[in-house]
């Protein structure tokens, strides 16, 4: 429960939105600016494509507000906005991380009081159950999640077909296919454990039904001190992890395999597919023109209906609570969750609007995980609801060292448990 001065401003904030919400306007729809009001946008470089194609659709429909965005890397974003903001001169609308874990995030912002509560507008409403986590805090929304990533298996179509299989459902089919990969002289999944963040993909992609099909407030409870990573679902996924490459599952030297050779693997068809985020689809198309991808998820259990899938907001957006243009970058960011503004942010990418549509043309690789985002059977990816950055980088130790056989799962746990708090 927030500390009554900390309820008193939100009621504050909540009455000026909802003011704003009702508001009539002077230039554009946008009442109290200027008709030359100059809004400043920091993104990252990453989505210079998908925001170029935004603001240029703006603009036409706001020709009174002229938007400048700078772009910067990841570092520099966690390092400069939260600085900027402390200082009073920081832009309009900024690329806020969704979740926890770096002075950039959703909850470390709306911590320090820097962002405008976002709750009352219209986009808020449509927010899928399954990513409120990750954009809400317990005082409200605080951002605008424009797209939408997942963690899964992804298959060559052709090279399925090669070896006469076809997408498994179960966990024990998925083990069964890894021997019929093995028969016609490939693995199932090329794993490219030489690159740090690898290493947590296949136990988030299990974890999202070991842990959270049963346990869905896992992560509420951990910060309650209420559950432990050694005494949850956490144990079956690191086992069936260490399973799938003792049955052959894997590259023979996951350890001695970078994210691009993984890539390379699936494209001459030295593997079947690759656990990896939907945004490595690119590079697959890239190396492999003429082959054909499905991702999907990957079962933890031979329960179909208890699988999930770990998907998330990959780019947000949140209004400084300081802006001097607070009309017009609420209008921006009202264009970013509207229909229009999401469909052109995701066009160029192969991601998904966060808040999902039926006018969107979903790419049809990425057609079961706008099924599970439909259906609310996702889950955050797993670092966004971790305190800090220390987790995952102990996640990813640790499962070097269990490949490595330099530990078990006992100390792995016990040192992402440490880690945590």
């Amino acid at each position: 429960m927030p500390s009554r001065p900390r309820r008193i401003q939100l009621a504050a904030r909540l009455a000026t939105a909802m003011a704003l919400l009702t508001g009539c306007s002077a230039v554009g729809g946008i009442g109290g600016d200027s008709a030359d009001t100059e809004l400043s946008v920091m993104a990252n470089t990453t989505d210079r494509t998908s925001m170029r194609a935004v603001v240029e659709a703006f603009h036409r429909a706001h020709p009174g507000i002229r938007v400048t965005v700078r772009y910067a890397d990841t570092n520099t974003l966690q390092e400069e906005l939260p600085r900027r903001l402390r200082g009073g001169d920081a832009p309009d609308v900024f690329t806020v991380w969704p979740g926890n874990g770096n002075p950039a995030s959703v909850v470390a912002l709306e911590r320090e009081d820097f962002l405008e509560v976002l709750t009352l507008r219209r986009f808020g409403g449509r927010i899928p159950p399954g990513i409120r986590p990750v954009t809400d805090t317990d005082l409200g929304t605080y951002v605008v999640p424009v797209t939408f990533s997942a963690i899964g298996a992804i298959y060559s179509s052709e090279t399925l077909e090669t070896i006469g299989g076809t997408t498994p459902g179960t966990y024990s089919d998925l083990l069964q296919l890894c021997d019929t990969a093995r028969r016609n002289g490939k693995v199932l999944f090329a794993l490219g454990n030489a690159t740090p963040w690898v290493t947590q993909l296949v136990d988030y992609a299990l974890v999202a039904t070991t842990v959270y099909a049963d346990d869905p407030d896992f992560d509420a409870q951990m910060e309650y001190g209420r559950r432990t990573f050694a005494r949850s679902g956490w144990r079956q996924a690191m086992a069936k992890y260490l399973e799938m490459r003792d049955h052959g599952c894997f590259s023979p030297d996951p350890l001695g395999t970078t994210y691009e050779e993984a890539v390379k693997q699936v494209a001459d068809g030295r593997a079947v597919g690759v656990v990896q985020v939907a945004g490595t689809l690119p590079d697959l198309r890239a190396a492999a023109p003429g082959m054909h991808f499905r991702m999907t998820a990957l079962p933890a259990t031979d329960d179909p209906g208890a699988t999930r899938m770990p998907g998330a907001v990959s780019a947000a957006y949140g209004l400084n609570k300081d802006t001097p243009h607070r009309r017009a970058a609420l209008a921006f960011i009202d264009f970013l969750g509207s229909e229009r503004g999401q469909n052109l942010y995701n066009k160029s990418g192969a991601t998904l609007p966060a808040l999902p549509n039926d006018s969107y043309s979903v790419d049809p690789a990425v057609a079961e995980v706008a099924r599970h985002q439909r259906e609310g059977t996702t889950v955050p990816f797993m670092d966004q609801r971790w305190p800090n950055s220390e987790v995952q980088q102990a996640h990813f130790a640790q499962v070097r060292a269990l490949f490595a056989g330099t530990s078990d799962i006992d100390r792995a746990l016990a040192a992402m448990d440490g880690a945590y708090h």
